[in-house]
């Protein structure tokens, strides 16, 4: 462990909306002696990202490093000693139009990588509460009614997920864990990354990593494919796909990335069904409602062909958030919307410290660290 007698010292500012994480911030103080932690816990508003409390700018002043969720100095003048930055979240597109990320070259890093085993979860739960009709029987415990009879026909419907195709657009931390599980249920995936993955080194996962989880060697996709641009985009689309996680980051290049053409592609086949765990704002919502509408509209149960439509969707994200109350989105059919909790978890606020506390060993040892932001990629 670092910290040692030559170790220069260090004040550990972390901001966060939590209680304070004690046995935490007790492991820290043992295996780095020299570093000094200050804790101040802070209240969020019902809009993401945005901090109800005001902070005084000089407690950042003697900060050497920073641990936040999005509570940031307001100027690099106020923060002279900042060394690292360290976010609880998986992204950053929420601090993008900080001075701190425009004007400073202070690294920053992510806790991408924690969320993956709960998140794949959420995907997998969401994805067979659609196809084996969960509403409907959850409707009937409610009814205290044994109604198989009564719409056998719809429930003879399901598909097994033995032999179907994920498509994990953005394959990092999340896309993986997803995968693992999905090729334990007899799935098959195509993966697509922004740039090309076109040897074995280049599919290995460097981020955190959950023990047990995800794919570490990149070796579970049937095929990869890549790009930003729709050509590339669309060839993948293309692939047969009866699931599309959407797992991208939020950057210039990926917003409003999946629109009516996009849907189109998913649908004309496959009617397929797709998860957004990513950000709202990476598909066109209206597009995705209108493609949800025309399935329904010409349900295979009622005799139609699907219209080209996307059979269903999952949503943990929406544009804007939170959802306003008359927004289509909440009536639109086969559409389940969850507000923005799938990374949440007992384990998120240790395992966002221990990607910390790597970094913490890396940087003291002169190591490359983990985790660490690409300003110009936006990730």
């Amino acid at each position: 462990m670092g910290g040692g007698p030559d170790a220069k010292p260090e004040h550990l500012l972390v901001i966060l909306p939590f209680k304070e994480p004690t046995e935490v911030f007790d492991r820290i103080r043992k295996n780095h002696p020299n570093i000094k932690i200050t804790f101040r816990s802070l209240l969020f508003s019902s809009t993401p990202w945005k901090i109800e409390d005001d902070i005084p700018k000089e407690i950042y002043k003697d900060a050497t490093i920073l641990v936040t969720l999005s509570a940031l100095p307001l100027s690099p003048a106020d923060c002279p000693n900042l060394q690292l930055i360290h976010f609880f979240s998986a992204g950053t597109n929420h601090i993008a139009n900080s001075p701190i990320y425009t004007n400073t070259s202070i690294p920053l890093t992510t806790s991408s990588g924690i969320h993956g085993p709960q998140i794949a979860e959420w995907v997998i739960l969401t994805m067979l509460a659609h196809s084996h009709h969960y509403s409907l029987l959850h409707t009937w415990q409610q009814n205290h009614e044994w109604g198989k009879g009564t719409h056998q026909k719809q429930l003879q419907s399901m598909r097994d997920k033995a032999g179907q195709r994920l498509g994990v657009l953005g394959y990092g931390s999340i896309g993986r864990q997803v995968a693992r599980v999905a090729r334990g249920m007899g799935m098959d995936v195509v993966a697509y990354t922004a740039s090309p993955r076109t040897t074995p080194e280049s599919k290995h996962d460097e981020g955190f990593i959950v023990p047990g989880t995800g794919d570490p060697d990149g070796s579970i996709p049937k095929a990869w494919f890549s790009g930003l641009d729709k050509a590339s985009l669309r060839n993948f689309l293309a692939q047969d796909i009866d699931h599309l996680l959407i797992s991208v980051p939020l950057t210039k290049e990926t917003t409003h990335f999946l629109g009516a053409e996009e849907f189109a592609i998913l649908g004309k086949k496959k009617n397929a069904f797709i998860s957004n765990i990513s950000r709202g704002q990476i598909i066109v919502q209206s597009d995705l409602i209108a493609s949800l509408t025309t399935y329904n509209d010409n349900d295979p149960l009622d005799g139609g062909d699907g219209g080209g439509g996307l059979r269903g969707a999952a949503l943990d994200v929406a544009d804007p958030e939170p959802l306003p109350k008359d927004d289509p989105l909440w009536d639109t059919p086969n559409c389940i919307i969850t507000p923005h909790i799938s990374g949440l978890g007992e384990a998120y606020v240790d395992r966002a410290f221990q990607v910390l506390e790597v970094n913490l060993d890396r940087r003291e040892k002169g190591e490359r660290m983990i985790n660490v932001v690409d300003r110009k990629r936006g990730y």
